[in-house]
């Protein structure tokens, strides 16, 4: 039985890493298929619109069916913070993030969006979420582990170094000229991609924070998401029709246009902002955030199988820091994890026994107090007219009288 109590423990203990763990590699996933089909001329906006549409279609009858009892009621402020999210995910942040990784490649951009943590470490501390106390180790760790993520990061992205030949690519260079049409990987403007990977990032890390805030407010997580995606597939619909006039790119058929459509809406929004808002109310917006550098590492792998990317010296550099400097803020949060949890448990209360010897107890003074007054007021009813006093607390009868 102990074996059994210990193992799920940990599995319990385990939930939030193995599902950002998975989430990583279903954005890895959406971001390979999507870079296909953004190279074969599909319109990132309307590839935002769709998605989100899908992401509705999915999550919506949940949200009805199960949280129709549970669902808060909706003020004015809540709708207020669930359009900036919709405003700040769906439109903001994939918008750009599309475009950029049509200028750039999958591992470019999953390397610039690994200031993610970094970026949502700093709003946390300036908003209060986190607190930055330099004398414990705890925080060094965490501020550590985010500057040699940020690190990994840039020396991924600013240093190649020596092309590494893989077992899996060995055979793949006399598809070199044609792979390399078909992904798109000649002729970018990468400035101009990087800079609104960059944006794109700062949008996505707003979102986090918005979202812990407005999940205190308006706990129903599925009906959150839900209207989430919906408030922008709206958005999305209104920023096409600005920015692209023909109506043939609307057109989409059984192709990869509609795979990445499907699969984005369905596992990196619907799914992913679920389980991104569960694990959020337990561990926070940056635990959240700390596994994002391990989306790369997999997309470098995937599109070194898939798009036939060069892997560099400079990028296995950097995914080593990247995964030194995750594991050490994941340490970090996970010793403050402990720490509040040691911090909720109560503190032992000392009482004195029939015999004058004093007892230790854990017990919830209020909670007590009340449920004697309710005893004795339903003795008192069923006693008539007898008058029976209110109990003293537990503390004040569990005195020693004074001398």
């Amino acid at each position: 039985m102990e074996i059994q109590g210990s193992f799920s423990n940990f599995i319990d203990r385990s939930k939030p890493y193995i599902a950002m763990i998975s989430l990583q590699f279903g954005y890895a996933g959406m971001n390979i298929i999507t870079k296909v089909s953004l190279n074969r001329g599909m319109s990132h906006y309307v590839l935002v619109v769709y998605r989100h549409a899908f992401a509705t279609a999915v999550i919506a009858p949940f949200a009805l069916i199960l949280e129709r009892k549970i669902r808060p009621k909706m003020t004015f402020r809540v709708f207020i913070q669930l359009f900036i999210l919709g405003l700040l995910g769906p439109v903001i942040d994939q918008n750009l993030y599309y475009a950029g990784l049509k200028f750039t490649s999958p591992t470019f951009s999953c390397a610039m969006s690994n200031m993610l943590p970094a970026m949502t470490f700093v709003m946390a501390v300036l908003c209060r979420m986190e607190k930055l106390d330099m004398k414990k180790v705890r925080c060094q760790a965490k501020l550590v582990g985010t500057l040699v993520t940020v690190i990994g990061a840039m020396l991924m992205t600013l240093y190649k170094g020596p092309i590494l030949e893989m077992v899996w690519t060995k055979h793949m260079h006399h598809h070199k000229s044609s792979m390399s049409q078909a992904t798109g990987i000649t002729d970018k403007d990468w400035v101009k991609g990087s800079i609104l990977l960059i944006i794109a990032t700062f949008a996505w890390a707003s979102f986090f924070i918005l979202q812990a805030i407005t999940m205190k407010r308006y706990s129903a997580q599925l009906s959150l998401t839900s209207m989430v995606v919906f408030l922008g597939t709206l958005q999305s619909i209104a920023v096409t029709f600005v920015m692209e006039r023909s109506t043939s790119i609307w057109s989409i058929g059984w192709d990869m246009n509609l795979l990445a459509a499907a699969y984005a809406g369905i596992v990196s929004s619907s799914i992913a902002y679920y389980v991104q808002g569960l694990v959020m109310q337990k561990r926070g917006p940056v635990f959240v955030t700390a596994f994002s550098p391990l989306m790369m590492i997999v997309v470098a792998i995937m599109g070194s199988f898939i798009l036939a990317e060069k892997i560099y010296l400079g990028g296995i550099l950097g995914a080593i820091l990247i995964v030194a400097g995750l594991y050490s803020v994941l340490w970090g949060k996970y010793k403050e994890y402990k720490e509040k949890a040691a911090e909720a448990i109560p503190e032992p209360i000392k009482g004195v026994d029939e015999n004058g010897g004093t007892i230790m107890m854990i017990e919830d003074i209020d909670e007590n107090d009340i449920e004697m007054q309710k005893a004795a007021s339903k003795l008192s009813t069923i006693n008539g007219n007898v008058s029976i006093p209110n109990p003293e607390p537990l503390m004040k009868a569990n005195q020693a009288p004074k001398a």
